[in-house]
């Protein structure tokens, strides 16, 4: 898939321009992320497909937040994302995928998310640091959202507030009929506020 292996070579090659800029070699990225050498290579060599999880370790170690990592421009005031142009950063078995479609840069990174999930597909994510917050609004289909120990099962139009820095995870039921799609915003303070 050609735009996969773009996004991949682009986060990549901004992990090792973060990596080199803060005068880290791989092993102090790897240690500092909780990321083995091995996947910090990949990553920079933009191959394989690096999971939300371990982009989101790498951009917290390096400070960053995952929107600088993804982002193709920076522009100053207003970036726009034309429709078909998010990169793809979770892919489903059956089709699903979720697309970043904006995000802020640090100190406090908000991210923008688009989720499509069919039905019997889930994602579950670990905890994200200290204070994150995520915001999800159910646009069709039903989903379930899963906030520690405590599942609920949401349907078009609700709405869910809840800690990211606990784990966490989404799935489309497979009793469903239709595909479940849901808006979802992550809100983590203070990015590489200090952290060494």
């Amino acid at each position: 898939m050609a735009q996969t292996g773009m996004v991949n070579a682009l986060i990549g090659e901004r992990v090792r321009q973060h990596r080199t800029a803060r005068g880290w070699t791989l092993d102090e990225l790897a240690d500092r992320s909780g990321v083995s050498r091995r996947m910090v290579i990949t990553i920079e060599h933009g191959e394989g497909n690096p999971s939300i999880a371990t982009l989101l370790r790498i951009s917290d170690a390096l400070g960053v937040g995952l929107p600088v990592l993804v982002d193709v421009e920076r522009p100053h005031g207003l970036t726009v994302t034309e429709a078909g142009r998010a990169p793809v950063l979770w892919r489903g078995p059956r089709g699903g995928q979720a697309l970043l479609v904006a995000g802020t840069e640090p100190p406090d990174v908000v991210e923008l998310w688009d989720w499509a999930m069919h039905p019997g597909e889930e994602h579950s994510s670990e905890a994200h640091s200290a204070g994150t917050r995520e915001l999800l609004l159910v646009l069709d289909g039903h989903l379930e959202l899963r906030v520690g120990e405590r599942t609920e099962r949401l349907t078009a139009g609700d709405s869910a507030a809840f800690a990211g820095d606990i784990a966490h995870g989404y799935a489309a039921p497979a009793d469903a009929s239709t595909p479940a799609r849901f808006a979802l915003t992550v809100v983590q303070p203070h990015v590489g506020g200090g952290r060494k």
